[in-house]
Formats: C-alpha cells, sequence, structure tokens
C-alpha cells in the first residue's frame, strides 16, 4: 500500500533564463512501513522536496499525495492541521522547546491537536530510545545525540502516517550518528511506521530499505540498500 506518492513534482524559483528547476518532474512512491533514504549532493534538490514532501511549500507544477489525500488541495489552514496529525518532522537541528522538559516536547504535537497522549504509547517509545532518566530535563542538559532522540520520539508520538528526516545527523560525530540512525531504523521496524529521509551521506543511507537518487532535480536511481 502507497503511503506516499508524488505525480511529476516541479518547483520552479525565478522565471524567463534565469529560472532555477529546483525539482523537474519527480515522481516516486513509497509504502507503508518502508524507511527510504534520499541521496543527492548540496543543490541536487533533495531538500525542495522534503518540504513540499511535507507541505512545508507548494510546488510549481504536480502533486503530493500522503495517506490517500492529495495535501495540495487543501487551504493552507487544513494543511497545517494536516500536517500536524500525519506528518512527522525530525531536523538537523531538532526543533526543541527549550523551556519544555522533554516529556513535554514529546507531547507537544498531540496536546497541539487537543488529544491526549496515548501513556502506553508514549512510554513505549522512551523506553525504545532509552529517554526514561531525562524526561524532566530540558533540551540545553542533554547531548546533540539524546536531543535528536527526543525530536524523533516527537515525531513519532502523535502516530503519523510518514515520518520526514532532514539530514537527521548532520550536528552529530559519527559514533553519535550510527547509533541514532540505528534507532531510527529500529523504531521504523518495531512500530511499523513509514520515514523518509534526505541525507548526502553513502553510508548512512545503507541503514535504509531503499535508496532513491536525486540530481539536478530529477530521481536517476532507485535501488534496495
Amino acid at each position: 500500500m502507497n503511503i506516499l506518492q508524488t505525480k511529476s513534482l516541479k518547483k520552479i524559483y525565478g522565471t524567463g533564463e534565469t529560472a532555477v528547476h529546483a525539482l523537474d518532474g519527480v515522481d516516486f512512491t513509497v509504502e507503508k512501513g518502508e524507511f527510504v533514504a534520499i541521496v543527492g549532493m548540496s543543490g541536487s534538490g533533495k531538500s525542495t522536496l522534503l518540504h513540499m514532501l511535507g507541505g512545508l511549500d507548494r510546488p510549481t507544477e504536480g502533486s503530493v499525495t500522503v495517506d490517500g489525500k492529495n495535501i495540495f488541495s487543501l487551504k493552507d489552514e487544513e494543511l497545517t492541521v494536516f500536517r500536524r496529525r500525519k506528518i512527522g518532522f525530525v531536523f538537523q537541528n531538532y526543533n526543541l522547546v527549550p523551556v519544555l522538559n522533554v516529556y513535554e516536547n514529546v507531547v507537544l504535537p498531540i496536546q497541539l491537536d487537543g488529544n491526549v497522549p496515548d501513556d502506553t504509547y508514549i512510554n513505549n517509545i522512551i523506553a525504545t530510545l532509552g529517554l526514561e532518566s531525562k524526561l524532566q530535563s530540558l533540551p540545553n542538559n542533554l547531548s546533540g545525540g539524546q536531543q535528536q532522540r527526543v525530536a524523533i520520539a516527537r515525531a513519532l508520538a502523535s502516530k503519523p502516517a510518514i515520518i520526514l528526516a532532514d539530514e537527521p545527523t548532520g550536528n552529530l560525530d559519527s559514533k553519535t550518528s550510527q547509533d541514532v540512525l540505528s534507532l531510527l531504523k529500529v523504531t521504523s521496524q518495531k512500530f511499523s511506521q513509514t520515514i523518509v529521509m534526505i541525507t548526502h551521506n553513502e553510508e548512512i543511507a545503507q541503514l535504509a530499505d531503499r535508496i532513491i537518487r536525486i540530481e539536478d532535480g530529477k530521481i536517476v536511481g532507485g535501488d534496495k540498500a
């Protein structure tokens, strides 16, 4: 079952001779429960693609379907709600709220939606990511690797249709990167969570189920890792 699909996705910045085709007709699908890495060099279009997949920016042409919904058929306010409920994000810079402790950061998206956290599920995530002893800690008292684990827990907490990870180990050393990526893969399998990860790092990409390559705004290959 496809949980994510793009069709003829284009993003053009500027006009005429100076126009930049950041995405130039991108077509691919991701199945439910799949862990996919999108690999490309700087300027290849991978970050632009992630922004489109997450509804953070609108395309010039084409569509993105998440969990059966063409997200760009939604008005801005509707898209914001859909994104909060259906898409989890893990960013390179963690994006934790500094005045909230670990537990409060993890359940924040659920509470913003007016819902009550599923404590059994949340505790399972926290235990899987080894954060049990850090629940009352503020982000600035955590290491980079611990902060990224909190970000992963937050992304998982609302049981989204898909998690989008943007260079999730970009600010971490190599050992911590491996640890965090291993946990991301474990959580993907344990919670049957679909994950699409953007990276320029081939070694990190090998942990995914499938690698999709992007160059100059176009998909140039996809293979089994």
